[in-house]
């Protein structure tokens, strides 16, 4: 082999070394998963709850929290309920029907589905599905097909809104997915 050869091989062989390096990288770099919050659920847009105002039937019913983080009722308009435990939301909506509209509401309040979770890459069907409490990175894989014969099956990167920041972290096929994260499975290089 010539010289030249061998300057072109090691050339080759370094620029694949690069590459690689470079692709590891793309999850190594993130922080890891922080804990999940324990302690009770907190609401968010894309929520849809089941409000009971015991013996007002024009307020019981069903409603979506919005974008903007309310929920929209009959007599008290606009209720914040973004942030809120359900048990917050309905101490609120009794504050705001005692005042001056009924003597003593009793009101409940349940979760009927959370606002959905996004997985993206190596899935045999990436996309949006509806969040099951206790679920794992695993199991919203399997939710979406399973992995692919490419798909980085150890690590994965999950999009998460912390502190009011979206941002990105490492996560391993047994941690936590909480509603609205965004999933990410990777292709693997070899």
């Amino acid at each position: 082999m010539t010289l030249g050869g061998k300057t072109q091989r090691l050339c080759g062989v370094m620029s694949l070394l690069l590459l690689l390096a470079g692709c590891a990288g793309q999850l190594s770099s993130l922080p890891p998963l922080p804990q999940s919050e324990t302690g009770p659920y907190r609401l968010g847009a894309g929520d849809r709850l089941r409000l009971q105002v015991f013996g007002q039937e024009e307020l019981s019913q069903e409603y979506v929290v919005s974008d903007s983080g309310v929920i929209t009722m009959p007599l008290i308009g606009a209720v914040d309920a973004e942030g809120q435990t359900v048990s917050e939301l309905e101490a609120g909506i009794a504050r705001q029907l005692r005042d001056g509209i009924l003597v003593d509401p009793n009101v409940t309040a349940e979760v009927m589905t959370y606002r959905p979770f996004y997985i993206l890459g190596e899935t045999r069907a990436p996309g949006q599905y509806p969040y099951v409490p206790r679920m794992t990175v695993l199991t919203a894989v399997s939710m979406s097909g399973g992995f692919t014969f490419r798909a980085e099956k150890d690590e994965v990167s999950i999009t998460r809104l912390v502190d009011g920041q979206m941002a990105e972290f490492r996560a391993d096929p047994l941690d936590f997915v909480e509603p609205g994260d965004v999933i990410n499975v990777y292709e693997r290089f070899f």
